[in-house]
């Protein structure tokens, strides 16, 4: 995972507004929503993730929509792929083609997926993610 992902991770997992370079995350009636290049491509509640090429299917979205699913669904068997030029969804292992808006099931979350997160990130860091924000 890139450093601007798992710092957008972060902001997600924290329910705070952040921005780097092209990426966003805005917080918005308590939905973490992010923005690639302006454009929205997740949503990520409490219970759900929702996803969107935000009118590119490009690698950079690709990977970026990969690190929310990776954090927040369960890595084994969610994702987001492409073959012969054509985007595609799995979900619970079950390969569906790409809809915008598409949203991941409650099987494939995982359960207190803010708090686990932080918890990972924090395993991963010297400084606890939170003590630095004031949490």
């Amino acid at each position: 995972m890139r450093k601007i992902e798992a710092l957008m991770n972060a902001a997600i997992s924290e329910s705070r507004n952040w921005g780097q370079a092209n990426t966003r995350v805005e917080m918005i009636d308590g939905v973490s929503v992010v923005f690639l290049h302006g454009n929205k491509i997740a949503e990520v509640g409490d219970d759900f993730v929702r996803v969107f090429d935000g009118g590119w299917q490009s690698n950079t979205t690709k990977s970026r929509l990969n690190a929310i699913i990776n954090e927040f669904c369960d890595p084994y068997t969610d994702g987001v792929y492409q073959h012969k030029f054509e985007w595609f969804i799995t979900d619970n292992k079950f390969v569906k083609k790409f809809v915008n808006g598409y949203t991941f099931t409650e099987e494939s979350l995982r359960l207190d997926q803010r708090a686990y997160a932080l918890k990972k990130l924090n395993e991963q860091c010297d400084t606890p993610l939170a003590d630095s924000y004031g949490g």
